[in-house]
């Protein structure tokens, strides 16, 4: 079973993610995202940290949710654990093992996402790769 809910944090919308992301279930998700984008928010936040199953399905809506902001040039942020394979990544190994998981700006929280921390959003501090955590590198 999933479900979603919806937090407002300044100028994001944060949509928490519970359960399986899958054929059944991801409608459920999209959804949810064009409601967001119809009531004229255009700056999200998938907080997936409590998604334990995703699938193709899931990974199809990801995708179609940064493609609809970004043509509303809006922002899609992913909050994703930065834990090991064993307890909670199981969303980004997916999205690495697709080749995907490049096309999403990676928070570990909900603060870091939505910069509620410092009042200003932060670029993601490391990415997480097949649940190994590493610093970011600048880029050349």
């Amino acid at each position: 079973m999933l479900r979603v809910e919806r937090a407002e944090h300044g100028a994001w919308t944060v949509l928490r993610v519970f359960g399986e992301l899958d054929l059944v279930s991801s409608p459920v998700v999209r959804r949810r995202v064009h409601d967001v984008v119809a009531d004229g928010r255009h700056d999200v936040v998938l907080d997936l940290s409590g998604v334990r199953f995703c699938d193709s399905s899931g990974v199809g809506v990801l995708i179609a949710a940064r493609r609809l902001l970004h043509s509303c040039r809006g922002r899609l942020r992913l909050i994703l654990p930065a834990r090991g394979a064993v307890e909670g990544s199981h969303v980004n190994r997916v999205l690495a093992a697709l080749g995907v998981r490049r096309l999403f700006d990676v928070y570990p929280d909900v603060p870091g996402a939505t910069g509620a921390a410092d009042g200003a959003a932060r670029e993601p501090a490391e990415d997480v790769v097949n649940g190994v955590v590493a610093p970011r590198t600048a880029s050349a």
